[in-house]
Formats: C-alpha cells, structure tokens, sequence
C-alpha cells in the first residue's frame, strides 16, 4: 500500500467514526483513545477507554468459551449481568452459560456449544462443545480505536476440532458512547468433516444484560432448550426494573422475541443513567436479517441460524461448510448513554453497514 492509499484510508475511517459518533451521539463528539492491554498470565486482555475500564477478553479455565466481561457505559455503569462470574446482590442466578457478549451455537454437527458450563454434571459436560481461546493474533491501542485479534478452536466432545476461529475486536467511544464490532471468521479445517449447524433456537451472538434492563416480570417462567432441558426463571422484585426492547421493524417488548430486524435496541434507566444497549446485524451475515433471541429475564441474542425454530417450520436456513470453507459474522454492540431513538439506531446501522461494505 502507498503512503497515499495509506492516508486515504485513514481519512476514511476516521470519517466513518465521525459518522457512528454523530449517529450514535446525537452530536459530533471527539472519539476517546483505547488502551488494548493483553495479559495471557492472567487469562485476560483488559480494554480501557479514555483511561477508564471498558471490558476485558477473558478465557479462564472455569468458562467453557472466551467472552468480554463485563460491558460497561461510557459513565462506567455496569450494563452486563455479573453472575456466576461476579455474582451482585439481587441478580437472576440462572442460565450460568449466559457470561458478558460471547458467541458460539446450540447445534453444530449434533453437539451443543451454547449450553455448556461449570453447572453441569461431568456425564453432561462431556457431551458439550468447548471454545478454546488459542492464541492473541494481535492487540493495539489507538488514539481513536482498540483492536484486539484472537484465535480460537471450537472443540468436539472427542478432542477434535470441529471448526476453527478467527475473531477480530475493534473498541470505539466517546463521552457518551462505547462501541464493539466483533467480526468473526469460522472455518473448517481442511483435513476436518463437513460442518452443518442445524437450525437451532441456541444462538448465536448472545448478550445477558444487568437486572434493571430485564423487563417487569411478575410471575415464575419455565423455558425449555434445544435439548428440552427445563430452566425455571424465578419472580424477584421488581424496583429498578424496567427494560424494553426495540426493533428495526417498529416492535416492542415481548413482541420482539423470535422476529427478523436489521437492528434491536434494549432501553431503560440503570441506576440514574439512562442506557441504551444496540445490537447491529450485516447483510451481508448469513440468514439476514437475524432472528432475534431476546428475552424479558434479560437474553439479548441475534440468531440468524435458527430459522426453522422461530418460522415455526415454515424457513429452514441449515447452514453448512465443507472442508476448507469458512463463513463469516459480522456485529456490532453500541452502548449509549441517551434514551432510545429509532432514528438515531437506524443511522447507526448505516453507518455500520457503510464501515464494513462486504
């Protein structure tokens, strides 16, 4: 690359972040620098942005896959739920595979990657998929950007490597904005067997929120996974809660659970900031736009893989690889410090596609 090309690349990007900044914002605000810090030591890359903790990569033996924990505003609010890893008072202690923004899939050949975790019982855990973080491609800190480069293996029950991954973070922010664009790259390995992920409810990019984004419940809930285990979702108390989901197609709350959108956003007040989570599909991911996993006990997850379960039958996507074929995911997850606005989400989504044009 010339040292023009260069430049004007450069001058591309930094254009494109003034543009989510304003999208985001609601103003030109100056991006933040990212300090990207790897620590294999400790089993963690921390993430600070203008100095203040932002999330950290973390892979520790206990967890069955990588995840960034905890997600925080550009205020410092904690927007993620803690337990099992920081367990706070008063938080939902079920579901303990849903830890920070993680991605991984109910159904690949048969074997399930998304349930897995230290709750079960070794006959049960030894039938799970596990991702095993495998190396730190790269990590750089920037006056506007982080990017953080890892790789990882998505092993079978046997030891085998079913697929391997490549997963590229870039962190962003603002006075009032926090930003992750995760891309990941999944490939067969070219000596490996063909990969299908059966369309599954399990799925795909997931996010567990903090106790005040969840939505007002008062009763128990029972749901069921793929494989028909039951999880009872308690009643609690309900003050302070009073989180409401957004779609791109103009749904709310409940309604929003198993429909298609380009964009969903989770709103509501989180101690005294008002936060808005963002997530944004590409349509250029398979399966967009995405089905959306988002449920009121505070599982925000875009699966576009799932398309049978949430169609009732009626689509089916089943995504296969051949060996030596790869696909690839692309995301983003906004945090913003304002009160929702579609117009705002939707010009964050464009800015986002215009970022990352194939």
């Amino acid at each position: 690359m010339t040292n023009s090309e260069h430049s004007s690349q450069t001058r591309a990007r930094t254009a494109i972040l003034a543009t989510l900044l304003m999208a985001t914002s609601g103003s030109l605000a100056a991006a933040e620098s990212v300090e990207v810090t790897p620590r294999p030591e400790e089993r963690r890359v921390d993430v600070r942005i203008a100095g203040q903790p932002f999330t950290a990569y973390v892979w520790p033996e206990r967890l069955s896959k990588p995840v960034l924990f905890p997600l925080r505003s550009a205020e410092g609010t904690l927007v993620t739920r803690g337990y099992p890893i920081d367990p706070r008072p008063g938080e939902r202690m079920d579901h303990p595979h849903h830890i920070g923004l993680w991605l991984n899939y109910g159904d690949v050949n048969g074997v399930d990657f998304w349930n897995n975790s230290e709750a079960l019982s070794p006959e049960e855990a030894a039938k799970m998929g596990t991702i095993h973080h495998r190396a730190i491609r790269g990590a750089e800190s920037g006056s506007d950007r982080g990017t953080l480069e890892v790789d990882s293996d998505w092993v079978m029950p046997d030891g085998s490597t079913v697929l391997q991954e490549s997963t590229r973070f870039v962190f962003t922010g603002s006075e009032d904005t926090r930003s992750i664009d995760r891309i990941t790259a999944l490939a067969v390995p070219s000596g490996g067997e063909r990969v299908l992920f059966a369309d599954n409810k399990e799925g795909v990019l997931g996010l567990r929120v903090t106790r005040a984004l969840e939505e007002p419940s008062d009763k128990p809930e029972v749901f069921t996974d793929a494989g028909g285990k039951p999880t009872t979702v308690p009643a609690l108390n309900n003050e302070g809660v009073n989180g409401v989901y957004h779609s791109s197609e103009g749904l709310e709350g409940g309604a929003v659970w198993g429909t298609r959108g380009r964009w969903v956003a989770l709103s509501g007040r989180v101690e005294d900031e008002d936060v808005v989570l963002l997530i944004l599909d590409h349509p250029n991911n398979p399966g967009y736009p995405t089905y959306w996993h988002a449920r009121g006990y505070g599982l925000f997850a875009a699966n576009p893989l799932g398309q049978r379960v949430f169609s009732e039958g009626r689509e089916e996507l089943g995504l296969a690889l051949d060996p030596g074929e790869s696909t690839l995911f692309r995301h983003r997850v906004v945090i913003l410090s304002d009160r929702f606005s579609a117009e705002r989400a939707e010009a964050a989504w464009k800015a986002f596609v215009a970022e990352y044009p194939e």
